[in-house]
């Protein structure tokens, strides 16, 4: 009889409770179950009636679970999957469905994603828990306009996509700029810029959305490689940049959805650790025993502008996004006083010539490499590309070679070429130091990837494959190199000063090479810095009194000691994919 009581009090109040009201009754009874979760052990089968009842009766008497004796907590625990559908199906029968977003609030998402494209669903998320809405997360995603757009259907052109170009857009395109930046053609500064910066704005948006915006040539300058040679860098006048990175904002949650996984440059949430932590994790758990270290040669000057274009019309269907693109290819570059019109590539060192290339080496290589790694490898393969640098790892010598002489057939196709010099195929992996000694050659080669060279190493016990990784040894020669020549030029001043901006670098080198397995090459970097450090206050003065001993004294004082900073790769990538399948 109590038990019927509490039925018809239920059943008799379900009218005057509001959507929201059951929305918190739900979460608390969630984090109820949860807790109790914790204490369940073996399973209680139920039918849908008895979950319905019981959940009624722990909602209305919470108390009667201490003297019912049928009711147990680990009862409740086990059906809360099924009970809670069943319970929303019970509670909604007079609401229509679960409770919906309001239209105001649709509306506000789709404004606050509008006028902030570089926001995804948690940013958004929690600016609305701030103003008191409360909405699930992945509420906030589904009713995001460009993801909702592209997530409906990914074989349809997208055909209106400049109206998304506002002026907020372009707002926040121009303070994601970088306020020192060098100025193009047109010298005008950031600085200078925002003294009126709403009308400024406001033009280039009319220009923009009637057509008589004109891109500018980029001022062409060169930069010091690590080899020596110069790289030829396009730098876009001030409004292009600011267009540039109002239209990236809009395509990048477009391609986000097209790119595959195993392509890690030059996109958001994504970096060079989670490239090398894949790499390192393909290399261990898989079974790899030849790398294939790729490059293609000169990748931003030899792109074909009528290829890209196309790639790019395979998604975005809206005529006057593309006649943007194709004003910043064919804008030129002014050289010495002179334009030169481009015919091919894209001015590498503008904003959207990283988007551009990942689009390109979307279509030419990764959906390529994918299906061969489907039809033709009977092996292992792993694929992890950073731009135009990529390393695929084999399983058969066999296959490695016929990939290879594939993957150039394939370039030569779109006008590019693997570099002669950087591209090679080595044996290396796990087994690669025992086969070499039975065929009674040398250790493994190794090679570079952002910035470490890999190497085969064997744990401190001498059983076990370990990848070894440490910093190039020629990008370490010219860092100090540069070091050497700043302390020079800086040595009569104090040694607080100096010991201040050494330690910076020194805890800048640290921050990205003080990785597993690199702990003695950091010391060595940090051992000679301090002997260059040394040089240059012995150079003040032809009387030598500063001893090595005293020199350490100060170093010890300023510097860092050297200490890894990273984890080990394959316990951070495992975290990355939060259980994903880990095969990239």
């Amino acid at each position: 009889m109590f038990g019927l009581f509490c039925f018809v009090l239920a059943v008799l109040a379900l009218p005057f409770k509001s959507k929201s009201r059951l929305e918190a009754e739900n979460a608390v009874l969630r984090h109820q179950l949860i807790v109790l979760q914790r204490k369940v052990h073996g399973r209680v089968r139920l039918t849908n009636n008895d979950r319905w009842f019981l959940i009624q009766l722990y909602r209305w008497f919470p108390s009667i679970l201490q003297v019912v004796t049928i009711v147990q907590p680990e009862t409740l625990v086990r059906w809360r999957r099924s009970g809670f559908r069943c319970y929303w199906r019970w509670k909604s029968r007079l609401g229509g469905g679960r409770p919906q977003i309001e239209t105001d609030l649709r509306a506000l998402i789709r404004r606050m994603g509008t006028e902030n494209p570089f926001w995804g669903a948690p940013r958004i998320h929690g600016e609305l828990l701030k103003l008191g809405f409360e909405v699930a997360q992945s509420s906030v995603a589904k009713y995001m306009v460009i993801r909702e757009a592209v997530t409906r259907n990914r074989q349809v052109k997208l055909t209106a996509l400049l109206h998304h170009l506002t002026v907020d857009v372009l707002r926040a395109s121009f303070f994601g700029l970088k306020k020192s930046a060098a100025p193009g053609v047109d010298e005008m500064t950031w600085t200078e810029y925002t003294g009126r910066l709403e009308e400024n704005l406001s033009g280039l948006h009319s220009r923009v959305q009637t057509g008589a915006y004109r891109a500018l040539p980029s001022r062409r300058t060169y930069i010091p490689k690590a080899d020596g040679r110069q790289r030829p860098l396009g730098i876009a006048a001030l409004e292009d940049k600011i267009v540039q990175a109002a239209v990236v904002a809009i395509l990048t949650p477009i391609y986000e959805a097209e790119f595959l996984g195993f392509s890690y440059g030059f996109r958001p949430k994504r970096n060079q650790y989670q490239a090398l932590d894949a790499l390192a994790f393909g290399i261990g758990r898989r079974r790899i025993n030849w790398v294939l270290d790729c490059d293609v040669q000169s990748f931003f000057d030899k792109v074909n502008q009528s290829w890209l274009i196309r790639f790019v019309e395979h998604r975005i269907g809206d005529r006057r996004i593309i006649r943007l693109i194709a004003k910043w290819l064919t804008a030129g570059v002014l050289e010495g006083g002179h334009l030169i019109v481009t015919e091919e590539g894209t001015p590498q060192g503008a904003v959207i010539s990283p988007l551009l290339a990942n689009i390109y080496l979307h279509y030419v290589y990764d959906l390529w490499t994918h299906r061969w790694r489907q039809r033709c490898a009977t092996g292992d393969v792993i694929v992890v590309r950073y731009a135009d640098d990529t390393i695929v790892g084999f399983e058969h010598q066999h296959e490695a070679e016929q990939f290879l002489a594939d993957l150039k057939a394939r370039l030569a196709r779109f006008g590019l070429a693997l570099h002669p010099d950087k591209t090679r195929l080595i044996e290396f992996g796990r087994s690669a130091i025992a086969n070499r000694r039975t065929r009674g050659l040398g250790t493994p080669e190794s090679f570079d990837f952002l910035g470490f060279t890999h190497y085969c190493a064997t744990r401190r016990s001498g059983s076990g494959f370990v990848l070894g990784r440490k910093p190039v040894a020629k990008r370490m020669r010219a860092k100090l190199r540069e070091i050497k020549e700043q302390l020079m030029a800086i040595r009569h001043e104090g040694t607080e000063r100096q010991g201040r901006w050494l330690c910076q670098v020194l805890r800048g080198w640290m921050a990205y090479y003080a990785v597993p397995m690199s702990g003695s090459a950091i010391s060595a970097f940090r051992h000679h810095m301090i002997e260059r450090w040394h040089g240059a206050l012995m150079r003040r003065s032809q009387r030598r009194r500063l001893t090595w001993t005293r020199m350490k004294q100060i170093a010890d004082r300023h510097l860092p000691f050297p200490r890894i900073l990273h984890p080990w790769p394959e316990k951070r990538f495992l975290v990355t994919i939060q259980g994903g399948s880990p095969v990239r």
